[in-house]
Formats: structure tokens, sequence, C-alpha cells
């Protein structure tokens, strides 16, 4: 039998605080969240050919395949880290 391998990039996230947010305001954190994914997130994912493998209530794991590092590299830009999408980098555009 013959094994494929794969070298890929996994991003899994979650929003920090998620319990007490939604204690504090249900509605207004799941619309918060939703406008997040549709604005910055997936976008981001789709602009560095991810794929999203699974979400949860607060939390999304992706997939960025090896295609993307040779991409990168042949860009001269480095690969952002991990938090950069949420954490307000330059990045984010």
């Amino acid at each position: 039998m013959s094994q494929t391998r794969r070298l890929a990039a996994i991003l899994a996230a979650d929003v920090a605080g998620y319990s007490r947010l939604i204690g504090a305001d249900e509605e207004g954190t799941l619309n918060r969240l939703r406008s997040i994914r549709a604005d910055i997130i997936d976008p981001k994912i789709s602009e560095h050919r991810g794929r999203l493998v699974k979400t949860t209530g607060d939390g999304i794991l992706v997939e960025f395949s090896r295609a993307f590092f040779r991409h990168r590299s042949r860009c001269g830009r480095p690969a952002p880290g991990p938090a950069s999408a949420m954490a307000g980098s330059s990045f984010v555009r």
C-alpha cells in the first residue's frame, strides 16, 4: 500500500474569553464574531490559499498547503505569525 505524505501548516485559533463574552452579551458577541470572520478571517484564509477544515462555536482549524510556502518564498515576504490576523498587525489590511 502506498502512502502519500503532505507538508502543511495548521492554524488552530479560538476566541479568548468567549464564555464570558457570551454570558455578558450573547447576541452582540455572535454578531461581532460573524463580522470578524466575514470581514477579516475568511478573506485572509482565501488570500493565502488556506482551507477551512473545521469550525466550532468560537474556534477554527485551517490548513495551509505546502504550495502556500513556495508562493510566499518566491515573493520574498515572510509568512505571518500565527496570531497576526487577530492581533491587528500590519499584515491585516
